[in-house]
């Protein structure tokens, strides 16, 4: 494991960099040398700055001036969204290249127009730069998604419970303390019994989070019924986690691992571990079945799960209600076609029997800042309860 780790490394960098190059020397053979005064050293040099940037800024905290930092992070995080497009895209027109040398199907004569050129390497420039510029005001609107469940069981003193569920956060140099703000901003105006986190709350480095006080804006939610949270897998990827739940619990969000409580004497909240620590820590997360073993299935059990993995064992274990987030739906289209593969359900509600999942696409991002093909939302659930005897 130990040299496995470095080799992989270097095969990412070199994937990296030789995607990269790939992209930058299309773009100045199709649009590049033509912009006039602008010298080839001069366009690489540029070139290079910016797509090393993320990574210069990730790596350079200690070094580097926060604010001059964090705008290396944001511009390269912008460029990761741009490179996947120029990628799709040139992959395309290279393969094509490629069917035209063997079976030609293009005019020779607009191979060699010059006009033609240009006007096609700008438009894929101002296209890839127009859909990122569009993707990045998308993320920072957030929508607010309504579901309507009936749980077939009694709450207690209960008729109805309103939850908020909220994944995905990635709270950090990007999802700053202002999207923060504005999300409790939303949450408040909702007016939940009960607020849910589902996993990746905070997004690896838990440096931000205390820089920019975040806990004091988490401070301002107090739901009548609480405010939980489970772990996500960026919150073990950062091996932080011990001081990322610490400040969560500081910030008066109750963080369930592996536990269970009953809330209001009405339902059980159930808080998994997340599936990838077991892989971090070397400790697998307990199996459904122990963590619902003294809960009484008569009440409704809501579960929070970060991936939408293992849901036969929660429809088996009697699960009335899950959460998860994790997929992004995507984030990037057409990632999303891929997410559909990777889990049962990667968005939306589906039901198993007596078993209700919602996965949540997730208010912040990964990586780029950018949301192509969905949209950044808080979960808004109406859950009614409704004893057997009685028609749902």
């Amino acid at each position: 494991m130990g040299k496995t780790l470095p080799f992989i490394g270097l095969v990412i960098i070199g994937l990296y960099v030789g995607v990269n190059y790939w992209i930058g020397r299309r773009i100045w053979q199709l649009c590049g040398r033509f912009i006039p005064l602008l010298d080839r050293k001069v366009y690489w040099a540029l070139y290079w700055l910016i797509a090393a940037a993320y990574w210069v800024g990730r790596y350079s905290t200690e070094i580097m001036p926060s604010a001059l930092n964090r705008w290396f992070v944001i511009a390269g995080a912008y460029w990761l969204a741009a490179i996947y497009y120029f990628g799709l895209i040139f992959a395309v027109f290279d393969l094509l290249r490629w069917i035209n040398k063997r079976w030609p199907f293009v005019p020779a004569a607009w191979q060699h127009r010059r006009r033609l050129v240009i006007g096609f390497g700008f438009s894929i420039v101002l296209f890839v730069t127009g859909l990122v510029a569009y993707g990045g005001w998308n993320a920072l609107n957030p929508a607010v998604c309504r579901y309507d469940v009936t749980i077939a069981k009694s709450g207690g003193a209960l008729a109805q419970l309103h939850i908020v569920a909220v994944s995905d956060l990635h709270l950090g140099t990007i999802v700053h303390h202002g999207r923060l703000t504005k999300l409790v901003r939303l949450i408040q105006e909702l007016q939940p019994d009960v607020v849910l986190l589902v996993g990746d709350v905070i997004d690896e480095n838990v440096g931000p989070f205390v820089a920019q006080d975040m806990a004091a804006i988490f401070r301002q939610m107090q739901p009548p019924y609480g405010l939980f949270a489970v772990p996500g897998n960026h919150e073990y990827i950062g091996r932080q986690w011990d001081q990322v739940f610490a400040r969560l619990q500081a910030a008066g969000v109750r963080v369930l691992r592996d536990e269970t409580v009953k809330v209001a004497d009405a339902f059980y909240l159930v808080g998994r571990d997340d599936h990838l620590q077991a892989r971090i820590t070397g400790y697998p997360r307990l199996e459904l079945g122990e963590l619902l073993a003294q809960v009484d299935k008569k009440l409704p059990v809501i579960v929070l799960d970060h991936q939408p993995l293992q849901l036969a064992a929660a429809q088996k274990e009697g699960v009335d209600l899950q959460f998860s987030g994790h997929t992004h739906r995507g984030q990037l289209f057409p990632n999303n076609l891929i997410t559909r593969r990777m889990f049962e359900t990667d968005w939306g509600l589906l039901r198993k029997d007596n078993l209700q999942v919602i996965v949540s696409a997730g208010f912040g991002t990964w990586g780029p800042p950018v949301r192509i093909g969905n949209t950044p939302e808080i979960v808004d659930v109406m859950v009614h309860f409704t004893p057997e005897n009685t028609s749902r």
